[in-house]
């Protein structure tokens, strides 16, 4: 096991700098997530940790040694791709010892140490298969095995799940999370789906542009986004943003989102609020937090015509505009009108994010007390 460590990280390919001013420390036994589009550098990052990119500038360390000079086979570290890269020609074994073989390990421990990785992973059965006879899946899990047998001091995934199906990505999920409680080897996981970050990493590294954006436990992510891409890409549906103003209305706060409707703001949050009025600000709100109006509920409560309804079976994702911005709000299907009717909404605010639009910035506004106290309702569309 090992810690790993990015110190003022920089990487350029000629004149263009993809990755820059990376500081990230990942704890023995931790299992960190990147994640972040196509082209923002995470892909990179990992490389350079693996020895298969050098790095332009900065330090990277495993445990308290530089291994920026380092070639890859003497970092001890086991890489498992997109590509699941076996030798077809190959049985299963023979794939999963083929390192250990290289390395010239006895063969009673090449049959031990594959057998308990196959154990792990439920490929006990399938060792004597050549690749053309399995499953994506259970490719994929060949690919994990093979980097297992190594019992290396970290292991890095590039995107392994990116080449299966929704059913099978799903599935290999969970692949993963046995395999995490059985070997609590120190995990780099790189991936463009959040889902798959969310689910599996005990921190998550948002990357944009080459830059990290934030660090943080998955929920503390999804509660408390630092900037509006955090916001936007944390999330799924993703979140909703409006331009909007903060105004006054007698002892009450309100977000203006357009002349005919207004959100009233929690009183718990109205002292945090109140230094933004006047600005013109986003509001971000998530379309769970925007849902049928019901009894009980709460929230501040809306009616506007509905644009598209998207049945997605226990939810039903409706849209509607504001301003000519499209918003998204998650349903009860049985609540859910027909396109062109009017609904009746509530906005939950107390789960709100304020944006500053110049800096992306999320301006922290932290409720306060008196929770329960009801909130007033602004005009209806």
């Amino acid at each position: 096991m090992a810690r790993v460590t990015l110190r003022r990280v920089f990487k350029r390919f000629g004149q263009t700098e993809v990755v820059h001013n990376l500081d990230l420390d990942i704890a023995d036994e931790e299992f960190v997530a990147i994640v972040g589009p196509s082209g923002c550098g995470k892909s990179t990052v990992l490389k350079m940790i693996a020895g298969l990119e050098e790095v332009s500038a900065g330090e990277i360390l495993i445990d308290d040694q530089v291994v920026n000079d380092l070639p890859p086979r003497e970092r001890d570290i086991a890489m498992v791709f997109q590509d699941y890269a076996l030798y077809p020609h190959m049985t299963v074994f023979d794939n999963m010892s083929f390192g250990l073989r290289v390395r010239k390990y006895p063969p009673a421990e090449i049959r031990e140490r594959v057998e308990r990785a196959a154990a792990i992973l439920d490929l006990s059965d399938l060792l004597d298969r050549r690749p053309r006879q399995l499953s994506g899946g259970q490719r994929q899990r060949v690919a994990m095995g093979r980097a297992v047998v190594r019992d290396p001091r970290v292991f890095l995934f590039d995107e392994p799940l990116s080449n299966l199906d929704a059913t099978l990505r799903a599935q290999m999920r969970t692949e993963i999370k046995k395999l995490r409680q059985k070997v609590r080897t120190t995990t780099v996981y790189v991936t463009h789906d959040q889902v798959e970050a969310m689910t599996l990493a005990d921190r998550v590294v948002v990357m944009n542009a080459g830059r990290i954006e934030q660090i943080g436990m998955p929920q503390e992510l999804y509660r408390n986004p630092r900037t509006r891409f955090v916001a936007g890409f944390i999330g799924s549906p993703a979140m909703n943003f409006l331009p909007c103003r903060i105004v006054e209305n007698g002892m009450d706060l309100l977000v203006q989102l357009s002349d005919g409707l207004a959100l009233a703001i929690p009183p718990e949050r109205r002292a945090s609020c109140r230094h933004c009025l006047g600005q013109d600000l986003l509001l971000g709100l998530r379309p769970e937090h925007i849902t049928e109006a019901r009894p009980g509920v709460g929230g501040a409560e809306f009616t506007v015509p509905v644009d598209i309804v998207e049945p997605m079976g226990m939810d039903t994702m409706v849209h509607f505009s504001v301003g000519g911005i499209d918003v998204c709000a998650r349903c009860s299907p049985a609540a859910v009108l027909m396109p062109g009717q009017r609904m009746r909404l509530a906005a939950n605010m107390r789960q709100m994010h304020l944006i500053d639009p110049k800096s992306n910035l999320v301006i922290r506004t932290a409720p306060e007390a008196d929770a329960g106290t009801p909130m007033r309702v602004g005009p209806d569309t």
